[in-house]
């Protein structure tokens, strides 16, 4: 089998796009190398970004990306295990040296392994930027602040900037992403029925997903008799059997090609949804659209965010205390946020997640969807499945 038939991926040259993107920032800014380390491809996107090739199940990946030459990769697997790809290997596209050792973050004495492979690897730089240093492991930074010479820098503003404005080939598959989602959520609806746990429904829509080629993400869904808030359950929650009348929330929030992110959020009545629960929905809906209005080129995350609290307090309705919109990318979160600390304004070809919510502990209501920010604003809706409360009788 031939790597590329392998590989759920993004092309050769968007790869190469992006790192000669990030070799002129860092020629800019006068670094001979970027470390950027992940532990799970859900928020491991920088790691994903550079390599095309996920951090999984909680082990540390850490990309060491040179000024002049092939990347440098540590990750778990054998002590001693050393590969010099030469920037050639087909899967470990542009790595030219993959070192190992059997490092757990759940276990202490292993710890410190990574930091000394990486260490190594940095031998001879004299300047290094750091991706989000604050979420690395701590040994790690302690021994990269090590290496004789070397000065540190933060480098996560340089990469967030480049990751957040899309090409046209990543545009392209997050819409594959949202077409997949919209089959994976009409599969829910041929299929769920009183009688079936909340899980039972979650994993059909997983298997579904990766069925239509997601190799990550997450499923989250919760049932609940009308007058309860259905709200979203991880799956340890999700033992509850579904009965006549109830209504079901669920988001699903998996990747599909070259690892792009969407999600969407809908609601299930088996059976009749009462009046209260359609308003709250509908309110929701326009509270989608007034946030939308608000999100073209230039505009300030937190002047957004003002204005939709604004917009919930006229209409009696509580501020938005969580994160309710956001960019997606090969992160399942990624800047900018729509919310007050952040300092990035919105960019043509930003992908966002828009999803406001109200829950009263009687109805959850919330409408989750992506859009691409076009030259004055959102595009039409990446999702195409309907904007409604969908009941079954």
């Amino acid at each position: 089998m031939s790597a590329s038939a392998r590989l759920n991926g993004v092309s050769d040259s968007e790869l190469e796009r992006r790192w000669r993107a990030l070799r002129g920032e860092m020629a800019k800014h006068g670094l001979d190398a970027i470390v950027a380390t992940g532990s799970n491809d859900w928020l491991g996107g920088h790691v994903r970004w550079l390599t095309d090739f996920p951090a999984t199940n909680g082990y540390f990946r850490s990309v060491i990306f040179f000024a002049d030459r092939p990347m440098s990769v540590v990750e778990m697997g054998a002590f001693g295990g050393a590969r010099d790809f030469a920037g050639q290997d087909g899967i470990h596209r542009g790595v030219g040296i993959q070192t190992t050792t059997p490092a757990f973050s759940s276990i202490a004495q292993t710890n410190t392994l990574d930091g000394e492979l990486v260490s190594k690897q940095l031998t001879g730089c004299r300047r290094v930027g750091l991706v989000t240093p604050g979420a690395m492991p701590s040994d790690l930074v302690a021994a990269i602040r090590g290496v004789d010479g070397i000065e540190i820098a933060n480098a996560t503003e340089i990469v967030d900037r480049l990751k957040a404005v899309k090409s046209p080939e990543e545009i392209a598959l997050y819409r594959q992403t949202c077409r997949l989602q919209d089959a994976v959520f009409a599969h829910v609806l041929s299929i769920i029925k009183p009688g079936m746990r909340d899980v039972d429904v979650a994993t059909a829509a997983m298997a579904k997903a990766q069925a239509l080629g997601s190799d990550q993400g997450i499923v989250l869904c919760g049932s609940a008799p009308i007058g309860t808030a259905a709200r979203f359950n991880p799956r340890q929650m999700q033992g509850r059997i579904i009965e006549p009348g109830d209504h079901y929330t669920i988001l699903i929030e998996v990747n599909g090609p070259g690892g792009a992110y969407g999600e969407i959020a809908r609601t299930i009545v088996l059976g009749k949804a009462t009046n209260k629960l359609k308003e709250q929905f509908a309110a929701m809906v326009e509270a989608q659209d007034y946030t939308l209005s608000l999100m073209k080129p230039g505009a300030h995350p937190a002047e957004i965010l003002a204005a939709h609290n604004d917009w919930m307090s006229a209409r009696g309705l509580p501020p938005e205390m969580r994160l309710y919109a956001h960019s997606q990318g090969s992160d399942m979160v990624e800047r900018p946020l729509i919310r007050q600390d952040e300092t990035m304004p919105l960019m043509e070809n930003m992908t966002f997640a828009v999803h406001p919510g109200y829950d009263d502990g009687s109805v959850f209501a919330v409408i989750c969807d992506n859009y691409t920010i076009g030259p004055d604003g959102p595009l039409a809706c990446e999702h195409k499945t309907e904007k409604c409360i969908f009941e079954i009788n």
